[in-house]
């Protein structure tokens, strides 16, 4: 499991949860198909506040770059003192290219850039469609919805978000045949008795640039009057008991 700390910018996170199955994907964007962004940037230890301070100083320079979420990783899979980044671009890759370009002629950015780059060890950067599932359910927002409302910054108190990813096993079917069945059982979970009322299914992403065959949830847990964590694990016991749940990622692990 991984945890992400919230940060004040324009948008928190502070929960990444990992889960691996036991995966070859093809592009299934264009150039002005919805695309998502996963952006992360390792530290140096001794200069993560530095490069915290300063990337909420500079918040406004991100307003024209759809940013859904900036948080730190506490445990889990990605290394401690990563920055993570997540960006909605409805209108594609042209969007993400000429709105980075943009960004990157401002002086405000260079003064910016210079003031953290020494921070950095590591870059690294994956491209994610949102699933069509996400369409279907009325209970899933998507990510638009959730940068156009403000839901990140919005929750307030405790409250996290919760990055839960599936590595599934290479082939050309895998990840239609995972998303069938997650579809069928989804509503199990997301009805199960005992889940927290805080709790909600913001988006599903599919990796379409870098990581093959690569699966997140984005969940949302607690809010100003409830802890994130708390919300999370009793949302997470709710699940086990969800029984098409169950056999429904049985039958993914198989």
């Amino acid at each position: 499991m991984l945890g992400l700390r919230s940060v004040a910018a324009r948008s928190s996170s502070r929960i990444l949860t990992t889960r691996c199955l036991a995966a070859m994907s093809t592009s299934t964007s264009n150039p002005s198909s919805p695309i998502v962004e996963l952006r992360q940037y390792q530290l140096h230890p001794a200069a993560a506040a530095t490069y915290t301070k300063n990337t909420i100083q500079s918040s406004d320079l991100r307003k024209n770059l759809p940013l859904a979420f900036f948080g730190f990783p506490e445990t889990g899979s990605i290394a401690l003192n990563t920055a993570v980044h997540l960006y909605h671009y409805p209108e594609g890759t042209r969007q993400r290219k000429d709105e980075r370009a943009a960004l990157a002629k401002k002086d405000e950015w260079k003064q910016y850039l210079g003031g953290v780059k020494e921070c950095m060890m590591q870059q690294k950067s994956e491209i994610f469609v949102e699933a069509g599932l996400v369409q279907d359910f009325e209970q899933v927002t998507g990510l638009e919805y959730w940068i156009k409302n403000d839901c990140a910054m919005n929750s307030g108190g405790e409250s996290i978000v919760e990055l839960r990813k599936y590595q599934l096993k290479l082939g050309y079917d895998t990840v239609p045949n995972f998303l069938r069945l997650y579809a069928q059982a989804l509503p199990s979970k997301l009805n199960a008795i005992g889940t927290h009322p805080t709790t909600q299914l913001v988006t599903i992403l599919v990796s379409d640039v870098g990581s093959l065959n690569t699966v997140y949830e984005v969940w949302k847990h607690g809010g100003e009057s409830s802890c994130g964590m708390e919300a999370m694990e009793q949302s997470r016991q709710a699940s086990r008991g969800a029984k098409e749940w169950r056999t429904g990622i049985a039958e993914i692990a198989q």
